[in-house]
């Protein structure tokens, strides 16, 4: 039986708190991807938090349009899909990242599939599907940043009964969905509000697929799963086409940014704008370093092929964070590297 990785997540900043004896105030939270700039989110009328949320109230559809998908479903953020949708599937040998969203791994698990962990190299594979019943691909991956071109995954899905696609991260580029395609049965796309929007508190996600199941997890998931302030928001993030063109402007520059800093410290990230991927040997020891500083990061242990790493969201972006984030990471060089030659 293959075991499964346990749970974990970054935005854990109220254990570093304890941990550390530092108040929260006085941390440089890195430890998530979600943009530190999210969406202005307005004052809201007061009915909207009288009434019981409407799921007719337009957003399937504002969300269908706007991933440019047939269909969309509202969920309480893509973790309701990734806990129920398994359930609805056939049981079979489904393929995960080892070293990536540990959610999927348990969530398939308990609904009796075979979980079949995929290192970052098999990512690579021509031919990683076959043996395959079902497919999840983070895409971008998260933590490792891997990006995979819709021909790749369509291609992959032709062989499966289901491919899941999580898209959470794809809003901050210019990158191919495979929202398009999921009129198709069998091809399933989660999209969240939470980080490119910056509204993961919302909890507000969006399930594109056939209408067959998108109509079968809706029964499964009941009535009033997204609250009617969420669905507020989320509409009006949706249709804010302005601030999202400035927004995806500003992330990659932000992103560009962080990159060039991590080099100049001489590690070597790959990366995303919304977070960067450093893996490297020495990272339990960066994290423990930074942390002292109050610079919290997420540590991943070595899994899928890949040493132990660390993955670094984007800084606030005003230039007091930068420079502190610039002289925590060459103070923790600095110490982890006399701490590793003490040792030698």
């Amino acid at each position: 039986m293959t075991a499964i990785a346990p749970i974990r997540h970054g935005g854990n900043l109220l254990a570093a708190v304890r941990r550390y004896a530092r108040p929260v105030e006085d941390w440089l939270d890195l430890s998530t991807g979600i943009n530190p700039a999210g969406y202005p989110v307005p004052a809201l009328p007061a009915d909207i938090w009288q009434r019981l949320p409407q799921d007719d109230d337009g957003l399937a559809e504002m969300a269908a349009q706007a991933y440019g998908a047939p269909h969309a479903l509202p969920v309480a953020g893509s973790q309701a899909a990734i806990r129920t949708l398994p359930a609805l599937l056939r049981p079979g040998r489904v393929g995960i990242a080892a070293l990536g969203y540990s959610e999927y791994a348990p969530a398939f698990a308990g609904a009796g599939h075979t979980v079949v962990p995929l290192d970052e190299a098999d990512f690579a594979r021509r031919d990683l599907a076959d043996g395959l019943d079902h497919l999840v691909v983070v895409n971008p991956n998260n933590p490792t940043a891997r990006l995979l071109s819709a021909d790749t995954l369509l291609h992959w899905r032709a062989a499966l009964d289901t491919l899941i696609v999580d898209e959470a991260f794809l809003d901050s580029m210019a990158a191919s969905s495979l929202a398009p395609h999921t009129g198709t049965p069998g091809l399933v796309v989660l999209r969240s509000i939470g980080k490119f929007y910056g509204l993961a508190g919302i909890r507000c996600g969006f399930v594109l697929a056939a209408p067959a199941l998108l109509d079968t997890l809706a029964d499964r998931l009941g009535h009033w799963t997204v609250s009617g302030p969420a669905r507020a928001v989320a509409r009006r993030a949706l249709a804010d086409t302005a601030w999202q063109d400035a927004t995806r402007t500003a992330l990659v520059r932000q992103g560009q940014r962080l990159a060039k800093l991590l080099c100049a410290h001489g590690l070597a990230p790959a990366s995303q704008p919304l977070f960067h991927w450093v893996p490297d040997a020495r990272a339990p020891a960066l994290h423990e370093a930074l942390a002292r500083q109050g610079v919290w990061t997420r540590l991943f242990d070595a899994a899928g092929g890949c040493p132990a790493s660390l993955r670094l969201g984007l800084p606030p972006d005003h230039e007091p964070a930068w420079q502190r984030l610039d002289a925590a990471l060459g103070h923790a060089l600095t110490d982890t590297d006399t701490d590793t030659d003490k040792t030698r």
